[in-house]
């Protein structure tokens, strides 16, 4: 048996994986466990120890442990930058040398986590570049294995921002790289801060706040970031700074992630004024920011594609980094490149780096050419029946049970018709950041007042930001203009607009939505409920967004039933019971 473990750690979105004769057993982010904080960068301990519970295996049983970390990737582009830069970046340099350190401690730690003597901790440790890691953990769970082309984009990663590759076979060859400080996921972030939205994991929000703007910052933008027809691109050294090091990854005492400020005070005179503080209300400049930041990202992203598609002439793409997390994009990538076939992984942030980690170990590695196509996200821990009954008999709300799954989604669909909000807790749970039908919040999509009700009562979130809807596959066509096939919820495409008005709930002030295709096959009671949901009112969409409240999704039946209770949600439904506040 050939045992590996996964591992994203010392960086933020820890999460580990176990892959078993090149099979996917399970895959779970830390923050869904342990002190449940968003973006965790604590070693994914809970997250190891889960996975080899389930399994029934101990320490001895693990072959290779595949880091999603090479501190010596990039050398000569670290040691150039800090020649350059050599006051700041000696703070870069003490991370670095710290890092590397933990790294080489890994038996010891593994060991201490299973509760077992470093003896047994018999495995080989793998450790693979970021972005190599980001790309083939989209390549080889992808179903090509033609030629494809692999390209991943973030803020950075063992000191690069972005690596095009060229994907055939087992073989992923890395073509290209852009290292820091150009790095167009930084480009983002430092707009987000300057808008207000500082926290670490925030630029959704700004993708969110874009439509409501008008793109009345382009010349500003342009001179912030450049493409030329040689290059990929570059960013203007005047209005950012980054990767000074010491901060960038540590945890303040409440677990939140602490970044660095990626702006100069440049940034200030550029666009007129000060910052944005987080409390200050949101005005048309900020808007109008989101709007520029937002078409300039994807001028770059498009420019990227079509240099990418000229290296590796294919319509085959897998893809992978935080900025692959921007639906709106890769939409416009399918409209206005040649890559019409998409293979996004649903943990394209840090946290997916650990299955690249551990496949790059089978294929490469260990040379098995055996290959695993992932067709659902459903990776997370399951619970089981009893422990959901221990909660509803432990808590004060009734519950009514049901026989069947055809009687439990008639209720369900029922429920949602007539207005409620319903928890939806089923299986295993999402890997990724987004929720696809087993750990989701559910309305009706044709609701007038729907989007108010749950960002007021249950999310307490910002009213600018949508929600998706999650629509039969065969569907489709009928609701977007683009008949695409996007099960992890990877693309915010126009809804047609005769349905706009009918479909307030989910219909994003731009016209759009971030859709999420439901088939019967990978998602089958998910697919039963939206069905029954279409026989009872005509139409195959839910509202879907995220078991949640200002907190990582829910994991655990218990965090369901408590979420359920301190908010107004009006029902829930978990395992075969739902539950009804009255």
């Amino acid at each position: 048996m050939i045992a590996i473990l996964g591992i994203n750690a010392f960086h933020a979105d820890a999460a580990a994986c176990l892959v078993i004769d090149g099979q996917l057993i399970g895959a779970v982010a830390e923050e869904r466990l342990g002190d449940r904080i968003k973006h965790s960068a604590q070693f994914p301990e809970n997250a190891i120890r889960r996975l080899l519970t389930d399994s029934n295996l101990r320490l001895n049983d693990i072959t290779h442990v595949a880091i999603a970390r090479d501190t010596g990737a990039n050398l000569s582009s670290k040691i150039s930058y800090s020649l350059r830069n050599p006051l700041t970046s000696s703070g870069a340099i003490r991370e670095f040398l710290k890092r590397r350190k933990r790294s080489k401690s890994i038996q010891e730690i593994i060991a201490k986590i299973c509760f077992d003597d470093v003896s047994q901790a018999k495995f080989k440790t793998v450790n693979v570049e970021h972005h190599l890691a980001h790309i083939a953990s989209a390549y080889y769970l992808s179903p090509f294995d033609t030629l494809t082309a692999g390209f991943s984009y973030d803020g950075s990663g063992d000191f690069a921002s972005m690596m095009a590759a060229r994907c055939e076979g087992n073989s992923i060859e890395i073509l290209d790289r852009v290292c820091l400080p150009n790095s167009l996921g930084f480009f983002y972030t430092a707009l987000c801060q300057f808008i207000g939205f500082e926290r670490f994991g925030e630029e959704y929000k700004v993708m969110g706040l874009a439509p409501y703007g008008h793109d009345v910052y382009r010349d500003e933008m342009q001179s912030l970031i450049k493409q030329e027809s040689d290059k990929w691109f570059s960013l203007n050294q005047n209005f950012f700074q980054m990767h000074n090091g010491g901060k960038s990854g540590g945890m303040s005492q409440s677990g939140e992630i602490l970044i660095d400020k990626f702006y100069t005070t440049e940034m200030a005179k550029l666009f007129g004024g000060a910052p944005r503080e987080r409390q200050e209300e949101i005005s048309q400049r900020e808007m109008d920011m989101a709007k520029s930041t937002q078409v300039r990202f994807e001028e770059i992203a498009i420019h990227c594609m079509t240099k990418l598609n000229k290296l590796v002439p294919t319509n085959n793409l897998a893809m992978a980094g935080g900025c692959a997390l921007n639906g709106v994009t890769n939409a416009r990538i399918i409209r206005e490149t040649p890559f019409r076939n998409q293979f996004i992984q649903p943990a394209s942030s840090d946290d997916g780096t650990c299955l690249g980690a551990a496949y790059h170990t089978w294929h490469q590695v260990l040379g098995k050419e055996a290959r695993f196509e992932m067709q659902h996200a459903f990776w997370g821990p399951e619970h089981s029946k009893s422990e959901i009954e221990d909660v509803i008999k432990a808590g004060k709300y009734s519950a009514k049970s049901f026989e069947s799954d055809e009687d439990l989604v008639i209720e369900v669909a029922q429920l949602i018709k007539a207005g409620l909000v319903v928890g939806w807790y089923q299986g295993r749970s999402e890997w990724g950041p987004r929720a696809l039908g087993h750990r989701s919040i559910l309305a009706d999509p044709s609701n007038q007042n729907m989007k108010e009700i749950i960002n007021s009562k249950i999310k307490r979130r910002e009213s600018f930001r949508p929600f998706a809807p999650s629509v039969l596959r065969e569907d489709v066509g009928q609701f977007f203009e683009q008949d695409i096939t996007s099960p992890f919820m990877m693309h915010v495409v126009k809804i047609r607009p005769e349905w706009r008005d009918r479909l307030p709930a989910v219909t994003h002030v731009d016209g759009t939505g971030r859709l999420q295709t439901v088939d019967k096959e990978s998602n089958s009671l998910y697919y039963k409920l939206i069905a029954e949901f279409k026989s009872q009112t005509g139409i195959g969409m839910l509202l879907n967004t995220s078991f949640n409240e200002n907190e990582p999704v829910v994991d655990s039946p218990q965090q369901a039933y408590d979420c359920f209770a301190r908010t107004e949600m009006d029902a829930l439904c978990i395992g075969n019971y739902i539950l009804e506040k009255k």
